[in-house]
């Protein structure tokens, strides 16, 4: 009887610390999630799908928002901003094209950098270097030097999707993982070679977007945006704003992740405030030249530097 005790004791003990697991026919498995808490997969057709992305794509007009930035490491952004470990920003951008955002250093609120670009140049200027950055949004040239790799467009692409036009083609697969389950719409570039333009991933637990990945010419990955928490506005400012839920008010994501592969650099943005489609004075979005600062134009080969 004192040796079944403690052989139940023993197997009792095993068990708990193993977590739950379970051997059976030799296979150890785990339940990870009960069956009855795992979210219901929503179905929806290529065309429904289509409609929510282009929802908010023409939905939304412009971003007044305050974020929070996190370098990741490693990245060619920590090179300017490692030494604050985060940095507050305010960001502004509109359709077409415009986008600026300044970032600040907590606390103190020391600029950190401040950058814009109008759809043709892109400027960002770095105080703790003394440098003014200006160039073509069209240069995509990879630099050794970090300060070189910031563009305010990629946050733009990132933030203002395009829309998605009918003479594009679609299509659409199913994506499944131990974590979710996705749609993934891609939208294909025609021409003599067909080739991946764009992939829109879908969660079918709620039918957000979760994920947007843009890619060049020969499927280079040139973007992947993560995005996560959609919650409804704080501010009923968005009138015309997509998608609306059931209060009323538009859902955005609260948590974004921007990589980008081919220019070595990963951010992450925390949206703390925000607002929709309100009217942005022009001025606001214009970044001129300081007093003092060495201005460099990036190009495509050379740069040249000007004080």
């Amino acid at each position: 009887m004192i040796r079944r005790v403690q052989t139940c004791v023993l197997l009792a003990t095993v068990a708990a610390i193993s977590g739950g697991c379970a051997v059976r026919n030799g296979v150890r498995t785990r339940t990870v999630v009960p069956q009855s808490q795992k979210p219901v997969a929503k179905d929806a057709s290529r065309e429904e799908l289509l409609d929510l992305h282009n929802q908010i794509a023409r939905g939304i007009k412009t971003i007044n928002a305050t974020v929070e930035l996190k370098p990741v490491a490693g990245s060619t952004y920590s090179g300017v901003i490692i030494e604050y470990h985060e940095v507050k920003a305010f960001l502004l951008a509109a359709r077409p094209a415009q986008i600026r955002m300044i970032g600040q250093a907590p606390l103190i609120g020391k600029t950190v950098f401040d950058m814009s670009s109008d759809g043709d140049t892109f400027r960002v200027l770095i105080p703790s270097k003394n440098k003014f950055l200006v160039g073509s949004v069209a240069v995509e040239r990879n630099s050794s030097k970090p300060i070189e790799n910031l563009r305010p467009q990629h946050l733009l692409d990132a933030l203002l999707w395009p829309e998605i036009r009918k003479e594009e083609s679609t299509t659409l697969r199913e994506f499944n993982d131990e974590n979710a389950r996705y749609y993934v719409l891609t939208v294909l570039r025609g021409g003599y070679q067909v080739e991946i333009l764009r992939e829109i991933w879908f969660d079918r637990s709620d039918l957000h977007v979760a994920r947007l990945q843009t890619f060049g010419p020969k499927g280079l990955l040139l973007s992947d945006v993560h995005l996560a928490d959609w919650r409804p506005l704080e501010s009923a400012a968005t009138q015309n704003a997509p998608a609306a839920a059931a209060d009323g008010l538009s859902p955005f994501p609260r948590v974004i992740r921007l990589e980008r592969p081919h220019d070595d650099y990963s951010l992450d943005l925390q949206v703390t405030k925000i607002s929709l489609n309100e009217e942005i004075p022009a001025e606001r979005f214009r970044l001129e030249q300081p007093a003092g600062t060495e201005l460099v134009r990036v190009s495509d080969g050379t740069e040249s530097k000007q004080p």
